[in-house]
């Protein structure tokens, strides 16, 4: 009972502890989301067997598991900077692109990018090209990310117009965007199992629907057979918009801000 009653001797704990205490959670919060999905959870659960048996071998006097271990960690560190280092660039550009950097930002940057998505979705729409563009807000798709053809590029209408070209190698499948760049195309989605849904729409609508019905994403399809304009959120199709309604369906979801635009109602049959 001694450790618990010097536990109870220790000092008050003051703001700045709670400040302390607040950083290291947010920080350890978004390391966990961030590697989630990846196989840098490998390496963490590696990490967590290294120190499971520095401590076991320190409580059962194994002396010998102890020293290998103390060595050991030294080299770990450079082999996890060598063979980590794509994850360890991206994890660093992940928290340069945090809330709190964000409102930083010129807000210009998220007005162009709604105007692009909104240009490229018109211009797709009068071809009748059909394409699929999810959206990332809050909850990441690296998942599908991983999956797709890795791109990072900028987010323009005629790299969007490109992408989706029958000709392109790129056109089978959706584009996902993270805040002005398009990170990934070519990226296959899961398709609902929602039985309540209209026979007449297709695999890119399906899939829309059942990428967010997973995750807060938003996604525009843009039907091939009749270039009608639909935007899909939390599972649920918003069918035959006009320039005007995706625009301002896209500022309200993307830009979150707190005016409301009318809302369709949904009909599955």
């Amino acid at each position: 009972m001694n450790w618990f009653t010097a536990f109870l001797r220790r000092p008050p704990i003051g703001w700045w502890d709670l400040v302390d205490i607040l950083v290291v959670s947010i920080l350890i919060y978004e390391i966990l989301k961030l590697i989630r999905g990846t196989r840098a959870v490998q390496m963490g659960l590696g990490g967590c067997v290294l120190v499971a048996l520095f401590y076991g071998s320190r409580w059962g006097h194994l002396e010998t598991v102890n020293w290998l271990v103390r060595n050991m960690i030294g080299y770990v560190v450079f082999a996890v900077i060598v063979l980590f280092q794509s994850d360890i660039r991206r994890a660093l550009a992940h928290f340069g692109r945090a809330p709190f950097f964000r409102y930083l930002a010129k807000a210009e940057s998220a007005e162009e990018s709604v105007e692009e998505l909104v240009v490229a979705s018109s211009l797709l729409s009068s071809q009748r090209i059909g394409a699929i563009i999810a959206i990332e807000r809050q909850i990441g798709l690296r998942n599908y990310i991983e999956g797709g053809i890795r791109l990072d590029a900028i987010l323009t209408y005629d790299l969007l117009q490109s992408i989706f070209l029958p000709a392109s190698p790129l056109h089978d499948g959706a584009v996902i965007v993270q805040d002005d760049r398009v990170a990934a195309a070519a990226c296959f989605l899961p398709l609902t199992v929602n039985p309540k849904l209209s026979k007449e729409l297709g695999s890119r609508h399906r899939a829309a629907i059942g990428l967010t019905e997973e995750n807060d994403s938003v996604a525009i399809v843009i039907s091939e057979e009749t270039g009608s304009i639909s935007i899909v959120v939390d599972g649920q199709i918003e069918r035959g918009l006009d320039t005007d309604e995706l625009r301002a369906r896209l500022r309200s979801l993307v830009l979150q801000r707190h005016e409301k635009t009318p809302r369709r109602e949904v009909q599955f049959t």
